[in-house]
């Protein structure tokens, strides 16, 4: 119940200071372990994915935000997984696979932290490595605007975002994929990605992208 309250808060909230167009919620398996997969652009993204998304999701957070004064408490009410970034973190990993095999929804950027560019970072293999151990659907998420409501907020104006969920990627990872592997499809989730991006937000993809078009 906690949780539909602050889901209801920020749909309020979103309403009075974000436009917020929102694509493709019926991409989303409403039954089953799944992983939202994300690009990380702003603190906006994990409110505003708690709105766009169906289900109840569980965020992997990085542990330096669980005493912020805002995002602490909000990331909390999720549900959150705190994750130390930089290392190999096997509580988190344990606890995320646990989410996901009890049929839960999993919320995690593969890019593994917030892009300061706006564009697309090289992708990290967490996300596929999660699936391949859970048998989790990888549902990626593109988002675009949230880098700039700050800096509308500050003028008095409105923001402007954009999430379009994505249909979950093709392959099905029923087995614990290692190595290269792991790199070879984490490449195609963030090609997928950057294929639903606008140009200027595919970072590292471009050229890739662009040659595939």
């Amino acid at each position: 119940m906690y949780y539909r309250l602050v889901r209801w808060i920020i749909a309020l909230l979103a309403k009075i200071l974000v436009r917020v167009e929102i694509v493709g919620q019926e991409n989303v398996p409403l039954e089953g372990g799944c992983i939202i997969a994300p690009n990380h652009l702003s603190w906006f993204d994990s409110p505003l994915l708690l709105i766009a998304v169906p289900r109840h999701i569980t965020v992997l957070a990085a542990n330096k935000y669980r005493r912020h004064l805002l995002f602490g408490p909000l990331l909390a009410s999720m549900g959150a997984i705190w994750i130390r970034r930089g290392e190999v973190d096997r509580k988190a990993l344990q606890q995320a696979l646990e989410v996901l095999r009890a049929g839960g929804c999993l919320g995690m950027a593969p890019e593994g932290t917030r892009s300061k560019t706006g564009a697309l970072q090289r992708g990290k293999t967490g996300a596929v490595y999660l699936a391949s151990r859970s048998g989790a659907k990888i549902v990626p998420v593109a988002i675009t605007g949230t880098e700039k409501i700050a800096a509308a907020l500050k003028r008095f104006r409105r923001g402007q975002a954009r999430i379009e969920i994505g249909k979950p990627m093709e392959w099905s990872l029923s087995e614990r994929l290692r190595g290269p592997q792991l790199e070879e499809y984490t490449e195609l989730l963030m090609r997928r990605l950057a294929a639903m991006l606008p140009p200027e937000y595919r970072g590292v993809y471009a050229d890739t992208v662009a040659s595939q078009e």
